[in-house]
């Protein structure tokens, strides 16, 4: 007797999936602008896969809602990868009117290509990261431990909704005025504006200190080195002595603007870069080992023909020539160099990316924490020089560099939690190639929207936004991108805080060698975001350390990820609704 195989590849897996990752983008496009890092989306996607898949419609597969978790987290990869790079051009453009009118064609183009290249460029390293290096993806086993024990997913999925209804109603307090954005405890102890304490009240940033544990204690310490310790030395030491002609009130703000814009903020980008190219340099054995692993792959090919587990290797060539033509499509047009001139800028491009997606990848694999964002501006620094200082084109291909190498870490993870749940790896891989272009759309739109808000205090990080005028929290600062707008600005114009950028960039190499990877960018991005947000993430840090003393591992897994997780989508997907709701309706301040 026959016994008919569960469903996976199915309308329904892949419906869902569609639908959550459009969700997820938006809602981590925000998150993204506004923290400064990206997240993941596959356990929601499974939580909510449980909920709707087996709860509503009474489907049993473990491998179809894999596939469905695989469809949401590939889609909304593209977040991190646009926010990351894109925003930098926008505003480059406020002060430099030549940017402003940057062709839309060439960024679409470079952007599925990044996501395209960076699915097709990982896949034939599967075997040899998943089955013969194991490595262990964190995340990827996280997920596949949710899905293999379906008997809770209900009750954690009324957990997210739980999360999601509590930051609906605060965010929604918050934007009719009758909840503060901050929780400003430094005007009642009457310190002064350069020695902050302040919590930003915002669930979407609490709730991702609480998934972030101890592991996200170095950013919060960053934020304690940068205002507690740095500022307060260089104001006794008088490194930023005010005007004599400026009114004695004013001389705490203009000091607290100095420190950050001529001390704190070169220094973290110095230590962006520095992090970036000490993880570069550690990650040399794993490229080593990736092109083994292609030579391995390339033999198992020719000896046995194609494993009806992998997706065909032509399908695989076709899809990197398709995407590499994309890549030379949009560096010609953004560029207008030449042919010769694109194409070289187009195969630089490639190689970086397939480098720098192996290594995220790798990273990813051994500490769920990868050097993304400073591999992407060692991208754009590359491309500014090969286009001749071509600020739109570095930019543009950076973008499709940012959007590949997260690509490739989610791909792999994805993979990783197909292989430990007994799903088919190449039914996932279909699932991917068929959708990849949808996650750059999606986060490009949401991305200008964001831009355009207009000017009645709503967030947005647009020159238009009101509460970036005002420099309150509610602005989307878009951190990462601000760092290589910063680095841009730099290289135009000889900015003469280079001996910061460089001495951050030391640090950060240094940093890189902590047990604990990735501290040097969290160190680094600490040092940009306003205090306010540092330091009431790291509360949620703190909290969920102390709740994994109480409940331990089993307790975070099973009852704080879904409910913190239901914090962050509540709040951004509300924010987002908000803006759109005041945008159509053109809601006054």
């Amino acid at each position: 007797m026959s016994t008919r195989p569960y469903p996976e590849l199915s309308f329904p897996g892949i419906a869902l999936g569609v639908v959550q990752g459009v969700l997820m983008t938006a809602a981590f496009v925000y998150i993204a602008l506004k923290l400064g890092f990206g997240l993941g989306g596959s356990t929601v996607a499974a939580i909510v896969g449980f909920t709707f898949l087996r709860g509503a419609l009474r489907r049993k597969s473990i491998v179809e809602n894999n596939i469905n978790q695989t469809v949401a987290s590939g889609i909304n990869t593209a977040s991190a990868g646009v926010v990351f790079t894109l925003p930098a051009l926008l505003l480059l453009s406020v002060d430099d009117a030549s940017l402003r009118d940057f062709p839309i064609g060439p960024l679409i183009f470079s952007a599925i290509a990044g996501s395209l290249m960076g699915i097709v460029l990982i896949i034939p390293l599967r075997k040899q990261m998943i089955e013969f290096e194991r490595l262990r993806f964190p995340s990827g086993t996280a997920v596949a431990t949710l899905l293999r024990s379906p008997g809770e997913g209900l009750s954690q999925g009324i957990l997210l909704l739980v999360g999601a209804s509590l930051a609906l109603g605060l965010t929604v307090l918050v934007n009719l005025g009758m909840v503060p954005e901050e929780l400003d405890l430094g005007l009642a102890l009457d310190l002064p504006p350069w020695l902050p304490v302040a919590l930003y009240i915002s669930a979407a940033n609490f709730g991702a200190g609480l998934l972030s544990g101890k592991g996200g204690l170095p950013f919060a310490m960053g934020g304690i080195l940068a205002w507690w310790v740095i500022t307060p030395i260089a104001v006794g030491a008088g490194w930023v002595e005010a005007p004599a002609a400026m009114d004695a009130g004013l001389v705490a703000g203009w000091q607290a603007g100095e420190v950050y814009s001529q001390m704190l903020r070169p220094l973290g980008i110095g230590m962006l870069i520095g992090g970036a190219l000490a993880g570069v340099v550690s990650a040399l054995p794993a490229v080593k080992g990736a092109f083994q692993s292609l030579q391995a792959a390339a033999k198992l090919a020719k000896e046995s023909g194609s494993s009806p587990e992998e997706v065909n290797p032509r399908v695989l060539l076709g899809g990197a020539a398709g995407a590499f033509v994309l890549l030379f499509i949009g560096a010609s047009m953004a560029s207008g160099l030449g042919l010769a001139h694109s194409l070289l800028i187009a195969v630089v491009g490639a190689l970086w990316l397939a480098l720098a997606g192996v290594i995220v990848a790798t990273a990813t694999g051994h500490t769920d924490i990868s050097p993304l964002s400073g591999l992407a501006l060692i991208a754009v620094t590359l491309m500014y020089f090969l286009t001749d200082g071509n600020v739109t084109a570095a930019i543009l291909i950076g973008v499709s560099v940012c959007i590949a190498t997260n690509q490739c870490a989610d791909m792999m993870s994805d993979l990783k939690t197909g292989h430990l749940v007994g799903a088919t790896p190449r039914s996932q891989q279909i699932a991917q190639l068929l959708l990849c272009w949808l996650g750059p759309l999606v986060a490009i739109g949401v991305l200008f929207l964001l831009w355009e808000m207009p000017g009645d205090g709503t967030p947005g990080f647009g020159p238009q936004s009101t509460a970036c005028i005002q420099e309150t929290a509610d602005c989307l600062l878009a951190p990462q991108a601000g760092a290589l707008q910063g680095m841009i600005e730099a290289l135009r114009d000889s900015d003469a805080a280079v001996d910061k950028y460089f001495g951050g960039a030391v640090i950060g190499g240094a940093l890189s060698f902590f047990p604990l990877g990735g501290v040097a960018v969290l160190v680094g991005l600490a040092m940009y975001l306003p205090f306010s947000i540092t330091l009431a993430y790291g509360v949620g840090c703190v909290v969920a350390m102390g709740l994994e003393r109480w409940g331990g591992r089993a307790f975070i897994g099973k009852k704080l990820v879904p409910f913190a997780a239901g914090l962050i989508v509540g709040e951004a997907l509300t924010q987002l609704a908000w803006s759109i709701f005041r945008m159509v309706t053109g809601g006054g301040g």
